[in-house]
């Protein structure tokens, strides 16, 4: 999957949670929760919604590294990239 098709995945998800959002005013590399205006609870009900599109784990102890939206996409991104041997 490439970037873009990756970004996709995650704005339909943020749509599900915020269904007022409008993907083409949202400033990527500002901190997304406050762009979108989400709860605590509506964070991890996105965080959860990833982790079962995409299959990708995301510890608490990371959720710091997802302030933007082009931070979560570059760590979800690395989290999909094929281990090397």
């Amino acid at each position: 999957m490439d970037r873009q098709q990756l970004r996709q995945q995650v704005l339909e998800e943020l749509q599900h949670i915020a269904p007022e959002l409008e993907p083409d005013t949202l400033r990527s590399d500002r901190r997304l929760r406050d762009e979108v205006d989400l709860d605590s609870m509506d964070w991890l009900r996105f965080l959860g919604a990833l982790h079962r599109r995409l299959g990708v784990n995301i510890p608490e102890a990371d959720y710091h590294r997802l302030d933007s939206l082009d931070a979560l996409i570059a760590y979800l991104e690395q989290r999909l990239a094929p281990s090397s041997p």
